[in-house]
């Protein structure tokens, strides 16, 4: 199925309404974008989208205090994974960009591409927004754009969003701590359903 036909249409906000969640959400794979350790009591799931501005707003506006709180001290992994939305094309390819640089460099560059999501909108996502990205991604640059081009990037990126429309994920940002999806993607809200999963952490 295309990505396109898949995901042309999808709503975009801040927190999704209520969603009778079809199946689980998968469980973090070896080799997935993760920020935080490994053995973290909690896991954070994020659904999210490059061409999306609610993702970037979370981003730059949510992400450093929930860093500095919860992944920072051990408290927290957060999981990055993709649900590309219109445009399309520019949030597919910056979705296989992120896949494709250093593991370890995989947070600076999806930072990188939401700090500069704004005036590569308005640029109509210029060549310059990826390459920015790329300089960043810790590979030499024709080794990420031939993985950017591997049929089988496209091919995971595709099972990653055909599980993520099983498990009922429908707009973005989308979240779940520790597999329950919650309503209210604030620090205060994030806060809320993670505070009591740390009892005798």
């Amino acid at each position: 199925m295309r990505l396109a036909a898949l995901f042309g249409v999808v709503l975009l906000a801040v927190a999704a309404p209520a969603v009778a969640q079809e199946a689980p959400v998968p469980p973090v794979a070896a080799g997935e974008r993760v920020l935080g350790r490994a053995d973290a009591p909690v896991t954070v799931i994020e659904y999210a989208s490059f061409t999306c501005p609610h993702c970037a707003h979370w981003a730059l506006e949510v992400l450093p205090g929930f860093k500095a709180a919860y992944v920072d001290t051990g408290k927290v992994r957060l999981v990055y994974r993709d649900l590309p939305t219109s445009p399309v094309e520019p949030s597919v390819l910056a979705a296989k960009l992120s896949r494709c640089v250093a593991p370890e460099r995989a947070f600076p560059v999806i930072e990188t591409l939401f700090a500069q999501q704004e005036p590569a909108r308005l640029m109509r996502w210029p060549s310059g927004w990826f390459l920015n990205a790329i300089e960043q991604g810790g590979r030499p640059g024709p080794d990420i754009v031939a993985c950017i081009e591997d049929p089988a990037t496209e091919t995971a990126l595709n099972a990653d969003l055909e599980a993520a429309r099983a498990a009922g994920v429908r707009s973005t940002p989308t979240f779940f701590v520790n597999g329950e999806r919650i309503a209210d993607p604030t620090l205060e809200g994030l806060a809320a359903a993670i505070d009591p999963l740390l009892t005798g952490h």
